[in-house]
């Protein structure tokens, strides 16, 4: 990506160009080092990297092209923040930056200093200015999904136009009639912004497009039980970060056509790393783009990542939207049962994701759990105590991570890493 090209765009944005230039080249070789550095990568992966090389250039002129026809810009942080509702208003939902230690000592004049990396990386990139999805939108959504995210929110309203959703924690029948009401009065927010309205047709047609994406990548997780594995982890996690990014029908053709490669590399029995190498699942907290540092530190340590139980995973593809649906009430309530299917931490009880675990160990022929989580998540690090319980009663052999975007820890946690491969050899 050329800065020449794009910097008027920027400057527009009111991006500290400085700044941002100093980003980019970080990330750049950042990338460079963990991905082009890969043996033996399809070459359907191309699509992804120019993806991520233009993700703060050619992205961003789609996003301000759609704006000047007259559509919105939704940026959102959370799998529960419904995609078929702005598609259905022709608006573009985008997930925004929050993955780099990016702006930290602003941040921390919003929220304290023991407050999770993700969300001081939000709050940093935004006051930083360093994230061009960000001011390109028009409404960011929220969810209150932790106490954290709640009080930042509070916070944030006063940089940009923020929305909240309030999520149940409970999975109860009054849950599921607030959850309703929620999605109901976000309807009615997004037909307020777009000034149009949603109509059982359109509403539809998104959720056909949203969940052929979840089939997509449904199929590309199912394709990774073999042995050996066809894909990198870290190649997943790409995949599974820019879904949130780029134009859905897009995405999903490109994901097909990789698909249709690695099912040609199953049958030529060809892997990306040996039969033998430990086949590991990365279960968590979400890693946003470009929080790649413990799938590289995994896999150059000899193993291969074979699922990841997070938002940015599973999480966010398992649960489809029933189509069957023909009225706009049948539809909205669709939508509102698969979104509590969602089996995130802030939930209590939370037996679900538990039996979810199990299920991916065995059907990916895992040899092994991380337990990835952010310092001071509390909800990971509470059911983290429940997860390590279930996965010993399996015979899983576990172990759990805990760390923040910075680098001072990797050779740290690639020793921990190293030690716990070793055991499963």
């Amino acid at each position: 990506m050329s800065n020449d090209t794009y910097r008027e765009m920027w400057e527009h944005l009111n991006l500290d160009l400085a700044a941002h230039d100093g980003l980019l080249s970080v990330l750049g070789k950042f990338y460079g080092d963990i991905y082009m550095s890969q043996q033996g990568r399809l070459q359907g992966m191309e699509y992804l990297d120019f993806v991520l090389s233009e993700v703060h250039g050619l992205r961003i002129k789609e996003l301000q092209d759609a704006k000047a026809q007259g559509r919105k810009i939704i940026g959102t942080f959370c799998v529960f923040v419904p995609e078929e509702l702005a598609l259905a208003l022709d608006a573009v939902q985008v997930g925004l930056c929050a993955g780099a230690d990016a702006g930290r000592e602003a941040a921390e004049t919003l929220v304290p200093r023991n407050t999770c990396a993700l969300i001081k990386s939000f709050i940093g990139f935004k006051l930083a200015r360093l994230c061009p999805y960000t001011e390109s939108c028009d409404l960011i959504v929220g969810e209150t999904t932790c106490d954290g995210k709640k009080k930042a929110y509070e916070a944030f309203a006063e940089h940009a136009p923020m929305y909240v959703m309030e999520v149940p924690q409970t999975k109860t029948e009054s849950a599921r009639t607030l959850w309703k009401a929620e999605i109901l009065r976000y309807m009615h927010k997004l037909e307020e912004l777009t000034g149009k309205k949603i109509t059982a047709e359109k509403l539809a047609k998104a959720i056909t497009t949203v969940n052929a994406r979840r089939r997509a990548l449904q199929r590309l997780n199912a394709l990774r039980a073999a042995v050996p594995a066809p894909i990198s982890g870290r190649d997943v996690l790409l995949i599974n970060q820019v879904c949130f990014y780029d134009d859905p029908v897009r995405f999903t053709g490109a994901i097909n056509t990789l698909c249709d490669q690695l099912e040609e590399r199953i049958k030529a029995g060809h892997g990306v790393a040996p039969a033998s190498a430990p086949r590991v699942m990365l279960s968590g907290c979400p890693m946003a783009v470009p929080n790649w540092k413990l799938p590289y530190i995994i896999e150059s340590s000899g193993a291969v990542i074979v699922g990841e139980e997070s938002c940015i995973g599973t999480r966010n593809t398992r649960d489809m939207v029933d189509e069957t649906g023909q009225t706009l009430e049948e539809m909205l309530d669709a939508l509102a049962d698969r979104y509590m299917k969602i089996d995130c931490a802030c939930f209590t009880p939370n037996s679900e994701r538990l039996d979810n675990i199990a299920g991916m160990v065995s059907d990916l022929k895992v040899d092994g759990v991380i337990q990835y989580a952010l310092m001071f998540c509390q909800p990971y690090a509470h059911e983290g105590i429940k997860v390590e319980k279930r996965l010993t009663a399996l015979g899983m052999p576990s172990m759990a991570l805990e760390t923040d975007y910075s680098m001072e820890d990797v050779e740290q946690l690639k020793t921990r890493v190293e030690a716990f491969l070793e055991t499963l050899k």
